[in-house]
Protein backbone atom coordinates (compact mmCIF):
# COMPACT_ATOMS: atom_id res chain seq x y z
CA UNK A 1 0.00 0.00 0.00
CA UNK A 2 1.13 3.47 -0.96
CA UNK A 3 2.02 5.95 2.17
CA UNK A 4 -0.08 7.99 0.65
CA UNK A 5 -3.50 6.15 0.20
CA UNK A 6 -6.26 7.50 2.26
CA UNK A 7 -9.34 5.12 0.96
CA UNK A 8 -8.47 2.25 -1.04
CA UNK A 9 -12.18 2.11 -2.41
CA UNK A 10 -13.23 5.55 -2.52
CA UNK A 11 -16.62 4.78 -4.10
CA UNK A 12 -18.69 5.75 -1.24
CA UNK A 13 -17.74 8.40 1.15
CA UNK A 14 -19.25 10.91 4.02
CA UNK A 15 -19.33 14.26 2.33
CA UNK A 16 -21.18 17.40 1.91
CA UNK A 17 -23.17 17.20 -1.02
CA UNK A 18 -23.40 20.72 -3.38
CA UNK A 19 -26.64 19.42 -4.75
CA UNK A 20 -29.13 19.54 -3.07
CA UNK A 21 -28.35 21.32 0.05
CA UNK A 22 -30.04 18.82 2.02
CA UNK A 23 -30.17 15.21 0.65
CA UNK A 24 -32.25 12.63 1.96
CA UNK A 25 -31.83 8.63 1.07
CA UNK A 26 -32.18 7.86 -2.44
CA UNK A 27 -31.41 11.27 -4.19
CA UNK A 28 -29.59 11.51 -6.96
CA UNK A 29 -26.54 14.09 -5.76
CA UNK A 30 -23.93 15.55 -6.65
CA UNK A 31 -20.87 16.35 -4.96
CA UNK A 32 -18.80 19.30 -6.94
CA UNK A 33 -18.64 17.65 -10.22
CA UNK A 34 -18.56 14.08 -9.50
CA UNK A 35 -22.40 12.38 -9.41
CA UNK A 36 -23.86 10.04 -7.23
CA UNK A 37 -26.93 8.76 -5.03
CA UNK A 38 -27.10 9.46 -1.45
CA UNK A 39 -27.90 6.21 1.05
CA UNK A 40 -27.72 8.11 4.20
CA UNK A 41 -29.74 11.05 4.68
CA UNK A 42 -27.57 14.27 5.89
CA UNK A 43 -26.74 14.19 9.58
CA UNK A 44 -26.66 17.27 11.48
CA UNK A 45 -22.72 18.02 10.92
CA UNK A 46 -24.16 18.65 7.62
CA UNK A 47 -22.58 15.46 5.88
CA UNK A 48 -23.99 12.81 3.72
CA UNK A 49 -22.99 9.01 2.69
CA UNK A 50 -22.59 9.12 -1.11
CA UNK A 51 -22.07 6.11 -2.98
CA UNK A 52 -20.25 7.45 -6.07
CA UNK A 53 -21.27 3.82 -8.60
CA UNK A 54 -23.33 1.58 -9.37
CA UNK A 55 -27.02 1.27 -10.59
CA UNK A 56 -30.17 2.96 -9.70
CA UNK A 57 -33.37 3.48 -10.14
CA UNK A 58 -34.54 7.89 -10.96
CA UNK A 59 -36.79 9.91 -12.12
CA UNK A 60 -35.91 10.71 -15.50
CA UNK A 61 -37.28 13.44 -17.69
CA UNK A 62 -37.49 13.30 -21.43
CA UNK A 63 -36.09 16.28 -22.32
CA UNK A 64 -33.07 17.86 -23.76
CA UNK A 65 -31.51 21.61 -24.35
CA UNK A 66 -34.01 21.54 -27.31
CA UNK A 67 -37.35 20.75 -26.06
CA UNK A 68 -39.09 17.24 -25.89
CA UNK A 69 -36.88 14.36 -26.48
CA UNK A 70 -37.20 10.97 -25.58
CA UNK A 71 -34.55 8.69 -23.53
CA UNK A 72 -32.69 5.38 -25.25
CA UNK A 73 -30.64 2.85 -23.54
CA UNK A 74 -26.92 4.01 -23.49
CA UNK A 75 -28.35 8.15 -23.33
CA UNK A 76 -25.91 10.15 -21.52
CA UNK A 77 -27.93 12.07 -18.74
CA UNK A 78 -27.13 15.17 -16.85
CA UNK A 79 -28.03 16.42 -13.29
CA UNK A 80 -29.77 20.24 -14.17
CA UNK A 81 -30.62 21.37 -10.37
CA UNK A 82 -33.38 24.07 -11.73
CA UNK A 83 -35.49 21.36 -13.16
CA UNK A 84 -37.94 18.88 -11.46
CA UNK A 85 -37.08 15.57 -12.22
CA UNK A 86 -33.01 16.78 -11.98
CA UNK A 87 -32.24 14.24 -14.31
CA UNK A 88 -32.76 14.60 -18.16
CA UNK A 89 -30.14 15.38 -21.43
CA UNK A 90 -29.57 19.11 -21.12
CA UNK A 91 -26.16 18.73 -21.47
CA UNK A 92 -26.11 22.32 -19.98
CA UNK A 93 -26.22 20.34 -16.68
CA UNK A 94 -23.56 18.32 -14.86
CA UNK A 95 -22.49 14.68 -16.06
CA UNK A 96 -24.29 11.97 -14.44
CA UNK A 97 -24.37 8.68 -16.04
CA UNK A 98 -26.18 6.78 -18.51
CA UNK A 99 -29.88 5.92 -19.12
CA UNK A 100 -30.04 1.94 -18.77
CA UNK A 101 -34.06 2.37 -19.54
CA UNK A 102 -36.51 4.28 -21.91
CA UNK A 103 -37.88 7.39 -21.78
CA UNK A 104 -40.92 8.68 -24.26
CA UNK A 105 -39.95 12.50 -25.50
CA UNK A 106 -41.90 14.79 -23.39
CA UNK A 107 -42.53 12.22 -20.77
CA UNK A 108 -41.09 11.63 -17.13
CA UNK A 109 -40.32 8.02 -15.70
CA UNK A 110 -38.57 5.96 -13.26
CA UNK A 111 -35.37 4.22 -15.15
CA UNK A 112 -32.45 2.12 -13.92
CA UNK A 113 -28.92 4.93 -14.36
CA UNK A 114 -25.77 3.77 -14.15
CA UNK A 115 -23.78 6.89 -11.77
CA UNK A 116 -20.55 8.21 -13.63
CA UNK A 117 -18.98 8.44 -16.79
Amino acid sequence: MAKNEVFRNADRLQVACTQPATPVSGDPVLYGQRPGVCEVSESADGLASVKFSGEFTFSVAGVDGGGNSAVAEGDILYYTAADTPKLNKKATGVRFGYAAGTVGSGATATIPVIIGY
